[in-house]
């Protein structure tokens, strides 16, 4: 329960924060911070923002049926489903375009990213922050920060290529854990002892 409502209320904050469109001056230093790093990144970082491709979901759950893991297949099934209905429900309510426009044209646009469209939340940071929050009880102990790091290099990689401001992968992430959180309330967690077993 605390997931779901720390997820929503920073949510909830960030909405209110950017519900003219604009962005402050404190988010564009952040995303400055962020962009004006070396193109030689491009390469490196590229890879990981692939993991909150919407395709990621079914490829996870897939993995996770074949390994016997049927509840974790179903809750990453769920969360994707979940990010698909959320995302689109938030972006209903408030509208900010991408940072080639909220910004302005002389930001790095890297790759096949466009200059406008809307951007408030990132629908990676929602996917990768979901699946971590499922993904992650199934792992051993030491393996379960793995997703989280994920999900730390998708929110870089969206906001390194000027797909979108920070606050739009903060609350696409804080959204994504919401909805795990949901998730896992409602369809259980692995028992304790066994979180990479079966299940």
């Amino acid at each position: 329960m605390t997931a779901v409502v720390a997820g929503l209320a920073v949510l909830g904050a960030g909405m209110v924060a950017v519900l003219d469109g604009a962005v402050s001056a404190v988010e564009r230093v952040a995303f400055r911070v962020v962009n004006d790093l070396p193109d030689a990144l491009y390469p490196l970082l590229w890879p990981f923002q692939q993991f909150g491709a919407l395709v990621v979901g079914p490829v996870v759950a897939l993995g996770a049926f074949a390994t016997r893991r049927v509840r974790l297949s179903v809750a990453v099934l769920s969360v994707t489903a979940a990010k698909l209905g959320a995302e689109r429900l938030v972006k209903a309510i408030v509208s900010r375009q991408r940072p080639g426009t909220s910004i302005g044209p002389d930001i790095h646009a890297r790759g096949d990213v466009h200059l406008s469209g809307e951007s408030f939340v990132s629908g990676h940071a929602v996917l990768v922050a979901a699946l971590a929050g499922v993904v992650a009880p199934y792992l051993p102990a030491r393996w379960r920060a793995v997703p989280w790091v994920l999900v730390g290099l998708v929110m870089v990689g969206r906001v390194y290529v000027g797909a979108h401001n920070p606050l739009d992968v903060v609350c696409g992430a804080t959204l994504g854990v919401a909805i795990a959180g949901a998730v896992n309330l409602l369809i259980g967690r692995p028992p304790a002892g066994v979180a990479h077993g079966g299940g």
